[in-house]
């Protein structure tokens, strides 16, 4: 569909990433073939607000989506005709809803050391283990730990850096004292691995933004490198390249899910699990709130909030006048 091509070449000309583009896709596919009409398909050009406020009441309505999922449609249909289209959308009446805020679930520190070692036993050939035990020591979202580069950690200094993580923001860290002698031990590793990549013609790894145009052999050198390596070379699902990307989101999800199946959990765990509780435990060490916010990447201080309601000592731990009865 040439339509969708259009919005995947707007929506890279803007260095949006692969996860919104998928996602906007997506959106847009399915809003045109919930307009069709019953002489066929319709342009979007064809279409307008009430069409795209009933595909939004539609989600909310037939489909119950959380309003988190109804505003990113909302998104993606705006992007459409703001960006592409270039043609006014007009007053939409069920547009952006409200996001409650919802209270996160967090792992006390023995179900976080239960939950490390298990992974450890059933993921001995891959570096989940690791990842996860510097999801949880650093505070990273998922996707900043896979997208950890090797120029980017510093163990001499013991810190890393964050590069463009959530709203393009970069911050530093604390590299935790139980993880860095791994962390040797695997940049060894891939500085060999790297070396074979070389002697085979390979080696080369995606570059950010127009990196790879202005320092044609940078991709090719170690530092540009994921820690966090793939085993298979693949291809850049953008550019086409041959190279070794980072380990797959997926996967690591994955092993957090099974271990936590492995414990017989009933709370829901999941990666964003181990940043949850980094947070609450940061606080309960004595870690001031704007101290935190930093360390989290978070714009609004608000949002760092939200684990002052569920530390040891917050508002969950008040106590109850029922317990005074006895």
């Amino acid at each position: 569909m040439k339509l969708l091509d259009e919005v995947r070449h707007a929506i890279r000309v803007r260095h949006y990433s692969m996860d919104t583009e998928r996602s906007y896709v997506r959106w847009v596919e399915q809003f045109v073939r919930f307009a069709k009409g019953p002489n066929g398909w319709r342009h979007p050009k064809d279409l307008g607000a009430p069409e795209v406020e009933a595909f939004l009441t539609h989600l909310a309505v037939e489909r119950q989506v959380a309003a988190a999922t109804q505003n990113q449609a909302f998104n993606a249909l705006l992007f459409l005709y703001r960006e592409v289209l270039r043609v006014p959308l007009g007053q939409v009446r069920a547009s952006r809803v409200q996001r409650p805020p919802r209270l996160p679930v967090v792992l006390t520190r023995t179900e976080v050391r239960d939950l490390l070692t298990t992974i450890d036993r059933v993921n001995t050939q891959e570096p989940h283990a690791l990842m996860t035990r510097l999801m949880y020591g650093c505070g990273l979202r998922l996707m900043e730990c896979c997208r950890l580069r090797i120029k980017d950690l510093d163990l001499d200094r013991e810190q890393l850096a964050v590069r463009c993580g959530k709203g393009g923001q970069d911050r530093a860290l604390p590299v935790p004292k139980l993880v860095r002698e791994p962390l040797a031990d695997l940049l060894r590793l891939r500085k060999e691995l790297h070396e074979q990549d070389l002697a085979k013609g390979l080696g080369r790894v995606d570059m950010p933004d127009a990196l790879a145009r202005k320092y044609p052999g940078a991709a090719f050198t170690l530092g540009w490198q994921f820690v966090f390596a793939s085993r298979r070379i693949s291809h850049h699902p953008r550019t086409k390249e041959v190279g070794r990307h980072h380990v797959h989101e997926g996967a690591v999800q994955r092993a957090v899910f099974r271990a936590a199946r492995a414990l017989a959990w009933t709370k829901p765990v999941g990666c964003h699990t181990l940043r949850h509780s980094y947070a609450t435990h940061m606080l309960e060490d004595g870690c001031d709130i704007r101290t935190l916010q930093e360390l989290l990447g978070h714009k609004d201080v608000r949002t760092t909030m939200i684990y002052t309601h569920v530390r040891y000592g917050g508002t969950a731990s008040t106590g109850s006048p029922l317990d005074r009865l006895a």
